[in-house]
């Protein structure tokens, strides 16, 4: 099975000058754990739950924290036909939770470490 067969659904989209509050909302309202940075529709960034986390621990106010300054920036991505196997060999390897794919300049969605073990027990 290749990613392209995992990509489905919206994608919550934020803008780098957004703030950790607003972040919160979008991914509390959608039910996901993360939301893609785009700039100018440029893929720059991913904010997760453990950025809040982290943010939370440090004590920053969110409602005047950005999302630039706590996503991770510029996220590997990864093309459609990309197979489960390889993105679970990078996720073990990393450590990181969710894969946004992208064909060519296109974000087609993220595919995250559910995804993929669903997937994995499909091929069983």
């Amino acid at each position: 099975m290749r990613l392209h067969a995992l990509v489905g659904g919206t994608t919550e989209i934020i803008g780098p000058e957004g703030t950790l509050s607003d972040a919160a909302e979008s991914m509390a309202d959608h039910e996901v754990d993360y939301v893609i940075v785009i700039d100018n529709r440029e893929l720059v960034g991913i904010l997760t739950e453990r950025d809040l986390v982290l943010a939370v621990a440090e004590g920053v106010d969110l409602g005047a924290a950005l999302v630039e300054e706590w996503m991770s920036e510029a996220p590997d991505t990864f093309k459609p036909d990309v197979t489960v196997s390889e993105a679970v060999a990078w996720l073990l390897e990393t450590g990181y939770r969710h894969l946004p794919v992208m064909a060519e300049e296109e974000l087609l969605g993220v595919v995250t470490i559910r995804d993929l073990m669903w997937a994995l027990t499909q091929q069983e």
